[in-house]
């Protein structure tokens, strides 16, 4: 079985910063690629990114190339996603996920997901 917790959200001014983690509870931690999306209050849950499981290779959804980073640790069994500039639009609940196959953008391509973290950005 593998657990996911998210960690590092809270309520931070446009512009600000803020890293979230996500440590994820698995044997095979390394041999994962990992996602990140979010769902903010009355949409859809989008994709964010996700990273290969050695962490050379990462992929963003165009809207946040630039701006958010994600990155792994896989001694410390954990995925981070650095966001910068920080802006209103940016708040919703942030979820981790591992990725099984697929299409990295798709919610349907990951099988273990987190119970999110809440990003609340203030203008």
């Amino acid at each position: 079985q593998v657990h996911l917790v998210e960690s590092g959200g809270g309520l931070v001014q446009a512009g600000a910063s803020l890293r979230i983690s996500c440590a994820v509870s698995a044997h095979t931690f390394s041999s994962y690629a990992l996602g990140w999306f979010r769902q903010a209050p009355g949409k859809e849950r989008d994709w964010v990114a996700t990273i290969d499981w050695s962490g050379t290779d990462t992929f963003y959804a165009d809207s946040l190339k630039g701006r958010f980073t994600i990155s792994r640790d896989n001694a410390e069994k954990t995925v981070y996603l650095q966001m910068n500039t920080l802006r209103p639009e940016d708040t919703a609940v942030y979820y981790c996920a591992t990725y099984r196959d697929g299409t990295y953008s798709e919610m349907s391509s990951y099988d273990y997901w987190g119970q999110g973290t809440q990003v609340t950005v203030s203008s």
